[in-house]
């Protein structure tokens, strides 16, 4: 059983493997292509661009893995049975169960895989990344409103209409109210950045407000203590769904504290913890094509059948969240729905063909 064992697992394991190189090469080209529409703007030259296409690939990595051990496991599958070789291995007396558990070794290894790569590299090469190509285009971060960023801090309004890829704030403008909701103070600023727990601001211009009057003070610097802090700022240049856990879990505390809804950033949440076992799944569902009609499919059309099964499982993740996003859906419902899905088909394909 030992040297079935490590030739089924060898098999699939450099498959899962060999797909996922070529699905992330396919995808990087495609980054490739899209970054050479911004060639020569500021100093993105070429070795810039395929820097950035180098540091996007631990994403994709993040992105295909669960679409890499279905399609691994349906093509490793497929040579087995092609080659009669699940035949033998049944009559032998091994089960379908036995398969299974001997595959979601394999599932199990690329979910701690896709756990890591997801936590630790993927946040970091991402965020690098976005500030290289920002830094290099002579750009600033995106905001979602002309304006600029508006951010909630306790009592007050925070408005920053620019933010450099260093975390430096431009143009800062700070509406503070008292306890009544009444306009107690207007601050602006030239420029802000975060040093020793506070934001060293340049030049400050400070309008109050009393009952009957106002005043104005300006000064060349001023400390402003605030509970946003440069690592909140990451959700501007990192999507939810690329950032690490802790910082979702640090941003969805910050929204909380200040009474704002954090919807959004659940479902990125859960789905950063759900995720991962999609390759799991992936080994579930693929499991029974490789006893259904075992030798009149051929190994390209179980690879076809593959990619449109992964094809839907992230269509389907995408849908959903934004579907619990409109409906405001419980998050962990958005986010483990397709995955269950997923899970229900494949064991319930797998309990019809240890049936027969």
């Amino acid at each position: 059983m030992k040297i079935i064992s490590r030739y089924l697992l060898k098999e699939v394991f450099v498959n899962v493997l060999l797909i996922m190189l070529a699905l992330i090469a396919m995808f990087s080209f495609f980054n490739l292509i899209q970054e050479l529409e911004s060639l020569g703007k500021g100093s993105y030259g070429l070795s810039k661009v395929l820097l950035f296409v180098l540091l996007s690939a631990p994403g994709h990595v993040y992105d295909v893995m669960p679409v890499a051990v279905l399609i691994g496991c349906m093509m490793s599958l497929g040579q087995f049975a092609r080659n009669s070789e699940l035949v033998v291995l049944r009559v032998s007396g091994v089960s379908v169960f036995n398969i299974a558990i001997l595959l979601l070794k394999v599932g199990l290894v690329f979910t701690i895989l896709t756990f890591l790569v997801g936590e630790l590299i993927t946040p970091l090469s991402e965020k690098t990344a976005r500030r290289m190509r920002i830094k290099a285009t002579d750009s600033v971060i995106a905001q979602d409103f002309r304006s600029g960023l508006w951010v909630k801090d306790g009592n007050s309004f925070v408005n920053v209409e620019d933010v450099l890829p260093d975390a430096t704030l431009l143009n800062i403008h700070i509406y503070e109210f008292d306890k009544s909701f009444k306009l107690r103070m207007i601050s602006n600023a030239k420029s802000g950045q975060f040093e020793n727990d506070t934001w060293n601001l340049k030049s400050v211009s400070k309008t109050y407000f009393d009952k009957d009057s106002s005043h104005i003070e300006q000064s060349a610097e001023a400390k402003w203590r605030s509970l946003i802090r440069p690592e909140l700022l990451n959700v501007l240049l990192v999507l939810p769904e690329r950032m690490s856990a802790w910082n979702l879990y640090s941003y969805i505390k910050h929204l909380s504290n200040n009474k704002q809804k954090t919807t959004r950033y659940e479902v990125a949440i859960w789905g950063k913890l759900i995720y991962p076992l999609a390759c799991m799944v992936m080994v579930m569902l693929a499991l029974p094509f490789g006893f259904i009609q075992q030798r009149a499919t051929s190994t390209n059309s179980k690879i076809l059948l593959g990619i449109m099964l992964g094809v839907m499982y992230q269509i389907l993740n995408r849908v959903f969240v934004h579907l619990g996003l409109l409906n405001d859906w419980p998050p962990l419902f958005s986010a483990i729905t397709p995955t269950i899905l997923f899970l229900v088909a494949g064991l319930t394909m797998l309990y019809y063909v240890e049936r027969k």
